[in-house]
């Protein structure tokens, strides 16, 4: 399919640091558009669908590379994730016309019939605050919410933003965004607390049939890895065996897909046994 055909291709331009990312949903909002590229990225509305973040590149060159697709590997997987999605219209984010030219011819998409450029959106005050704030703190927004944004950046420091927004037909909503700093960022990584794991295990539980709940998780961190310890209670009539076997593989699944960790372990035990009130 030629995707020059088929979607609309829309640009948000802007220096480094000025605010794009910050700002994007407001402007796909504003121009009726669901899909974004940022950075390596794209999302829908606000969900990560396809694509690998340029800000986890160990270095800024390769930040660059990532961002427009250089990669053979990271440009068919974008290429394929679009055709299967067939977007009407994409706002692709760039820091330059050349870029954002760059991209598009990276991924077969039309020349932007439409570009908005960062100060038409902020005003020279937020641009400057938002470049103080990227030299001196190295903090970069991705416009998707911090828990969709964890399992592409297990390890790296995660704040929620929210700010209000405004729909089209101008009811206020609150949208997330998330705040990371890069890898290349001097402030350096962070580990993920135990208690995301636990949360997850939990949620896994709820959705998986013989397991009544959980009552213990212990995570083991290891040079490149985790190792996860759980005790479940597993309810009355259910074959023991099949029921641990299921639950660990669904969590080992989980874990890994949310946060990108490398799940070496997950050892799973049956703590007791649930009676339903019926059976008792």
């Amino acid at each position: 399919m030629n995707l020059e055909k088929t979607t609309k291709v829309y640009a948000f331009v802007g220096p480094s640091g000025t605010g794009k990312s910050y700002r994007a949903q407001l402007v796909a909002n504003e121009n009726n558009i669901h899909y974004i590229i940022d950075d390596g990225l794209l999302i829908h509305d606000n969900d990560v669908v396809a694509g690998n973040s340029a800000k986890k590149a160990p270095t800024k060159i390769e930040t660059v590379k990532k961002a427009i697709f250089i990669d053979k590997k990271d440009r068919d997987e974008m290429r394929i994730a679009l055709k299967k999605i067939k977007p009407e219209s994409i706002l692709i984010l760039g820091t330059s016309d050349g870029m954002v030219e760059k991209i598009t011819d990276n991924l077969g998409l039309s020349h932007p019939e439409k570009t908005i450029y960062i100060n038409e959106v902020a005003t020279e005050t937020e641009m400057e605050t938002a470049k103080r704030i990227r030299t001196t703190e190295g903090k970069h927004v991705i416009p998707v919410p911090t828990f969709e944004i964890k399992r592409d950046f297990a390890g790296y420091i995660l704040d929620p933003l929210q700010i209000f927004k405004y729909r089209r037909n101008d009811t206020p909503y609150i949208s997330e965004k998330s705040i990371i700093r890069p890898t290349f960022s001097y402030l350096g990584k962070f580990t993920i607390s135990d208690t995301v794991f636990r949360q997850i295990t939990e949620y896994v539980a709820k959705k998986t049939e013989g397991i009544h709940r959980v009552s213990k998780v212990r995570v083991e961190n290891t040079v490149g890895a985790t190792n996860i310890y759980v005790e479940v209670y597993v309810i009355f009539g259910y074959n023991i065996v099949d029921v641990l076997r299921n639950f660990k593989q669904k969590v080992k699944k989980e874990i890994e897909r949310l946060t990108t960790m490398n799940v070496q372990e997950v050892s799973v035990m049956a703590k007791g046994i649930h009676m339903p009130e019926e059976n008792k």
